[in-house]
């Protein structure tokens, strides 16, 4: 077989090795990332408890140390990423908090098609160094959210809008509450209201729907406070407590509506107070749940708006004193289902959410043995790719060449055996021969076979049809000389290609040196330019660097052990047909000599 063959064999080898790789990671998002962690979004009663279809809802994953191992992402989170079951759609995600020294953060995560009465999988990916950020906070909230409010701002900085609309308030929070259900909160003091503008987002036409949503921790009890203050005109709308009590008062429709939950919240605790207004209904929900309902439509509304307070004196509406968390608006009417689901996802002790075990990948790729192919130059991997075609060249001649000297060593006992049967008379052997094809075919893959072949046909010619035949000196030395021409002939046969395994020993440990020499070199050069004498990075680059070596030592030490295997065959054989050359001649000089004869 040409070297065209065995290149085509390498490549082939190659593909598999490549092939494997990929299988080993099947199933894994990228390989990049080197954990992931299920988690689980469960409806069902044992759950969430959530029936209903509640569509696009984003859902608050808390991470602590119980749950992820801080020390394995990076210090801010932004090797963090989110897919899907399949594990090949991402998720937007955006993180609202990540504090790696205490091994606490929050993360806001898109699930599309939220589950009801099931479970759905989701993955959390982290542990890559060469991430950059990924998070996508416009992307977590549906198009109909107009206004979300996470109060994570520094203190003394306005509040900001996380979605696409930009509704960012004119002014900071009156304070800010460290303990807040999520994380950070808004705390009012009874003394003013952040003032949000009025913009093409929040604008409300008469019979539009409309949803406010915001966590609500009531402090000193108040007959009547606003969380919520819209006013245009003749009409209103103001979301509040009476003495714990949420309420809407809904002016400018047709039917003023005033509208009572049917229960307070409770004191000193954080309940979810959401207000839905839809074509011709108005319904108050607490934690998810209704607790009221009343017939009306929303006004049209086109101006700023108060948030903890009224933008309007003498309204007979205080501010508000508490605190607020992840204050929301929607331009339609979420479903109790979805409200449900905001709820349980980011309430405390919610069984909504569940994590799974961590998983660590494995293969090629992953692990120590990842950080180092990762950090393979290019030219090591050319270095690298021209070892393995030599590794695959020679794994093909030791495993040919073994398969053909076994075959002729067989072939060569068959044969021997022939031989002895018949004393060793070329003239019978060969007509036996000749007229058993049976025979013919099984001895002549024996090189023995064809020695005596070789001898015995000029035999035979000198005979010229007769069936006996007289040898004298000089037509021995022709017959020897014949059968020793086949043997060299014999012997190349059985050396062939055995120099490509002597280059693969001698010539794989030199190549691999040449490639973690270039690599120590090109490690050594990038480190200078860029200033960082640290063991972090020299070690990535020199590991790789011996990488080229440790492949130019798995091609020769293979090799080294196959030549000396077939190299001592190959000398069994040789000396076995150099015995039987000087048998067959002694045989003929004593049948076919002068004084002799047939």
């Amino acid at each position: 077989m040409g070297l065209r063959h065995w290149f085509g064999l390498a490549a082939a080898v190659l593909g598999l090795c490549a092939t494997a790789g990929s299988a080993l990671a099947d199933g894994w998002w990228q390989q990049d990332w080197s954990f992931r962690r299920q988690i689980t979004i469960d409806t069902s009663p044992k759950g969430g408890n959530i029936a209903g279809t509640a569509g696009r809802v984003p859902v608050l994953i808390r991470l602590h140390s119980g749950n992820f191992s801080f020390s394995d992402a990076q210090e801010n989170g932004t090797d963090i990423r989110f897919v899907a079951a399949d594990n090949k759609t991402p998720l937007a995600f955006h993180i609202e908090s990540y504090d790696a020294v205490l091994g606490m953060a929050t993360i806001w995560v898109d699930v599309p098609d939220f589950p009801a009465a099931a479970t759905k999988d989701i993955y959390l990916y982290y542990s890559n160094k060469k991430a950059t950020p990924a998070a996508d906070a416009a992307g977590t909230f549906d198009a109909d959210t107009a206004l979300v409010y996470h109060f994570d701002d520094a203190a003394g900085v306005a509040v900001h809008d996380k979605t696409a609309n930009a509704n960012n308030a004119t002014n900071a929070a009156p304070g800010t509450d460290e303990g807040a259900i999520i994380g950070k909160g808004a705390r009012f003091l009874g003394a003013g209201a952040i003032n949000i503008p009025a913009s093409g987002s929040l604008a409300v036409k008469a019979g539009d729907s409309f949803t406010f949503s915001a966590w609500v921790k009531p402090g000193t009890a108040q007959p009547r406070a606003a969380l919520y203050a819209r006013r245009d005109g003749a009409g209103s709308v103001v979301v509040g407590l009476a003495g714990g009590v949420p309420f809407v008062d809904i002016n400018g429709s047709a039917t003023p509506a005033h509208l009572v939950a049917t229960r307070a919240l409770a004191a000193g605790q954080w309940s979810e107070v959401a207000v839905t207004v839809g074509a011709t209904t108005a319904t108050i929900y607490i934690n998810g749940r209704a607790a009221g309902t009343a017939p009306a439509s929303m006004p049209a509304l086109n101006t700023p708006a108060g948030l903890g307070g009224d933008l309007q004196t003498g309204t007979g509406v205080a501010p508000f004193i508490g605190s607020l968390d992840e204050v929301r608006i929607a331009r339609t009417a979420r479903s109790e289902a979805t409200l449900l689901a905001e709820a349980e996802a980011e309430g405390p002790g919610s069984k909504l959410v569940v994590f799974g075990a961590d998983e660590k990948q494995s293969g090629f790729g992953f692990g120590y043995f990842g950080i180092i192919v990762k950090s393979v130059t290019i030219d090591a991997w050319v270095v690298i790719g021209i070892l393995g075609i030599m590794a695959a060249i020679s794994w093909y001649v030791m495993w040919a060449k073994s398969s053909y000297i076994g075959s002729v060593s067989k072939a060569n006992d068959r044969f021997l055996d022939y031989y002895r049967q018949r004393a060793g008379d070329p003239f019978v052997i060969a007509h036996d021969i000749e007229d058993q094809g049976r025979d013919r075919r099984r001895l002549v893959q024996s090189s023995i076979y064809r020695i005596f072949h070789a001898g015995s046909q000029e035999i035979l010619r000198r005979a010229n049809g007769a069936r006996t035949v007289t040898l004298d000196a000089q037509g021995m030395e022709v017959v020897r000389a014949l059968m020793d021409a086949t043997l060299v002939r014999e012997n190349q046969r059985l050396s062939s290609n055995m120099v490509l395994l002597t280059i693969a020993i001698s010539g794989g440990p030199f190549l691999g040196l040449l490639g973690t020499v270039v690599g120590v070199m090109i490690t050594f050069a990038a480190i200078a330019a860029a200033g960082d004498v640290n063991i972090n990075a020299i070690a990535p680059g020199i590991s790789a660097a011996l990488l080229a070596t440790v492949a130019g030592l798995a091609v020769a030490i293979p090799a080294l052990f196959g030549y000396n295997y077939l190299l001592t065959r190959a000398k069994n054989v040789t000396a076995n047909m150099q015995v039987f050359v000087d048998e067959f001649v002694a045989r003929v000089s004593e049948i076919y000599a002068p004084s002799g004869g047939h």
